[in-house]
């Protein structure tokens, strides 16, 4: 879908709200909306879906190859030049605004998260580029667990993975890998150091590739060596509490199902009180975004919506185990994007 049909999309939603246009300022929202890649811009978009595009004069030439379509405002004081082309009844993204940005712009009313709605389904162009982040990540990972691992620092495994994306073909990193070996696997979101990883160990590695500004979001979780009993019992726990979240992500399935099946299934194993963690995300142009996996969530799920699936134990002072996968909703069973087979492995 191009920005163009973005915007056509937008401005219905604005007039259906009986206003005549949104600034948005966002600049990940900005980004959706017209392409632009810099880091000071925001958007006038009007209800007949027309816009006008606001940066400052280190962008000119970058507005003028990203944004040809659109006609561009020039200048430093973007609230300013905003509130003076706005038309009408004027909504702001006040989730995101300063109240002296707000003021600035004469207290508008809040359009509430109007573009994250539009941003929960992807179009063909999205999942195509996610796909492509999801597939340099599995590649990636499946080439550092193909290699030597014990008797390397989490810190050096880390770098060697970030570093095979990008040789891949990622942009980037998509979040700073967390690799986590040992008891330092029970910590969620540990932060690689220079523990040695050995024989034994639990290793945790969530991670992923960023493509053209979308994310991969991956984790998995191997022993090193043969698992002993208790590491092989929360695998399996995990493993199949994933399978029962996965299940329920369908289209027109409430949210909050794939949170009940999952919860339930590591409760009737005695492991949901080492479930510390959320379930999952939507992710896209940012690595966590809508909508979020919880038992509260009282909306229901639609097709191309993009998410993550990430039951965990973590059993502070032993290990732990996470499982995650970037998945599309379907009509079906759900598009799984990160590929690297979950089966419990014991890499030597």
């Amino acid at each position: 879908m191009s920005t163009v049909r973005r915007r056509e999309r937008l401005g219905r939603m604005i007039a259906d709200r009986g206003a005549d246009a949104l600034y948005v300022g966002d600049l990940v929202n900005v980004r959706y909306l017209t392409g632009f890649t810099g880091s000071n811009g925001a958007v006038l978009v009007f209800a007949d879906g027309s816009a006008v595009f606001f940066t400052d004069g280190r962008y000119r030439e970058q507005a003028a190859q990203e944004l040809p379509d659109l006609e561009h405002v020039i200048t430093r004081r973007l609230l300013d030049e905003a509130r003076k082309r706005g038309r009408g009844s004027l909504l702001a993204e006040t989730h995101v605004l300063s109240v002296d940005a707000w003021r600035r712009l004469g207290e508008p009313e809040s359009s509430g998260r109007l573009v994250e709605e539009l941003r929960e389904t992807k179009d063909e162009a999205e999942i195509s580029l996610l796909r492509r982040a999801c597939a340099i990540s599995s590649l990636a990972l499946e080439q550092l667990l193909a290699g030597p691992l014990t008797g390397r620092t989490e810190r050096e495994l880390a770098l060697d993975l970030e570093t095979r994306m990008v040789e891949l073909g990622a942009q980037d990193k998509a979040f700073d890998t967390i690799l986590a070996a040992g008891e330092n696997s029970a910590i969620p979101h540990h932060r690689p150091t220079d523990r040695v990883v050995k024989h034994g160990d639990l290793l945790k590695i969530d991670f992923g590739a960023l493509v053209e500004g979308y994310h991969a979001d991956c984790t998995r979780t191997v022993v090193l060596g043969r698992a002993a009993d208790w590491q092989r019992e929360i695998y399996t726990a995990v493993r199949d509490a994933q399978a029962a979240g996965l299940e329920r992500l369908r289209a027109g399935v409430p949210v909050a199902d794939s949170y009940r099946a999952a919860t339930e299934s590591l409760d009737a194993a005695g492991w949901l009180s080492a479930f510390t963690t959320g379930l999952g995300h939507g992710v896209g142009l940012q690595i966590h975004e809508d909508p979020f996996l919880g038992a509260a969530h009282p909306g229901r799920l639609t097709r191309r919506t993009v998410l993550t699936m990430e039951p965990g134990i973590y059993l502070p002072g032993r290990g732990g185990v996470r499982i995650e996968d970037t998945v599309v909703v379907t009509d079906a069973a759900p598009e799984v994007l990160t590929t690297t087979p979950k089966d419990l492995m014991e890499i030597a």
